[in-house]
């Protein structure tokens, strides 16, 4: 008994380890790596969840440490980084007068920096707690983007969401990141990651904000990859890994000051 515990932990532990070097593994998956058989890993998967390790997905599961917690709990974190990083980001505007806004924490500290703007500007938001924010200055026009409503974050997301965004070309789109690495910005939440996708795809220029806390990671779904049309606004200088793979592919960084 105690030598099948012993595997069994063993097992866990790889799984684990597994799940970190790919967020999203299948069953399948899993099944093939460990040499084990697919009802295995379904019942290794049931006991991680139980513990709160993981979070079981339709065919595999992602580890918790890919998730991140709710907007509410988010906003209380990097404060003072994120509104020096909002202000800069304002900035980084210049002439634009339309633009789609994502959800999440460090763009809705965005979102409260650009309200003081005295100009007129095009908002477009899945954001509902950003589109609220906004509408409180008079020479904006912004558009709640329809769908379902995810609560957590404050977003709507769907088909309709979609096709709706796919009407709007805009100069700019800012977006926030659970994860930065040398590729580019990863979502947590894969219903938001299609929202961001769109948005990125109907913009001339897409305007990355978030803190050095983000920095090496990797998250659940890849939403953009560095490029010329990309600026990044964050607190801190980038490792070197990600700064040469931002310079090489073009993209900018705007490093925030006081």
């Amino acid at each position: 008994m105690a030598k099948n515990q012993s595997k069994k932990t063993r097992r866990h532990a790889r799984i684990l380890d597994a799940l970190k070097t790919d967020p999203a593994k299948r069953v399948n998956e899993l099944a093939r790596a460990l040499d084990v058989s697919s009802e295995t890993i379904r019942r290794d998967l049931a006991e991680l969840e139980a513990e709160g390790t993981i979070r079981r997905t339709y065919g595999g599961a992602v580890r918790t440490s890919a998730l991140e917690p709710a907007l509410a709990e988010r906003m209380k974190l990097h404060v003072e980084a994120r509104e020096q990083i909002a202000a800069h980001a304002v900035e980084a505007l210049e002439n634009v007068d339309s633009l789609y806004i994502g959800g999440g924490a460090t763009t809705l500290h965005f979102a409260r920096a650009l309200k003081k703007v005295e100009r007129s500007l095009t908002i477009l938001t899945a954001s509902f707690e950003i589109a609220i924010e906004l509408a409180a200055n008079p020479l904006f026009k912004v558009i709640s983007v329809p769908g379902t409503v995810e609560l957590q974050e404050g977003l709507v997301h769907g088909p309709e969401t979609l096709r709706f965004i796919a009407e709007y070309n805009v100069q700019a789109t800012v977006i926030g990141a659970s994860a930065i690495d040398e590729t580019g910005v990863t979502e947590a939440l894969p219903s938001a990651a299609d929202i961001y996708v769109a948005m990125i795809n109907q913009a001339e220029q897409t305007i990355v904000v978030a803190d050095q806390s983000k920095f090496g990671k990797t998250s659940l779904k890849r939403i953009l990859r560095w490029n010329s049309k990309t600026k990044l606004v964050t607190d801190h200088a980038p490792p070197k890994p990600i700064s040469q793979s931002l310079i090489s592919q073009g993209a900018y960084v705007i490093v925030a000051t006081h």
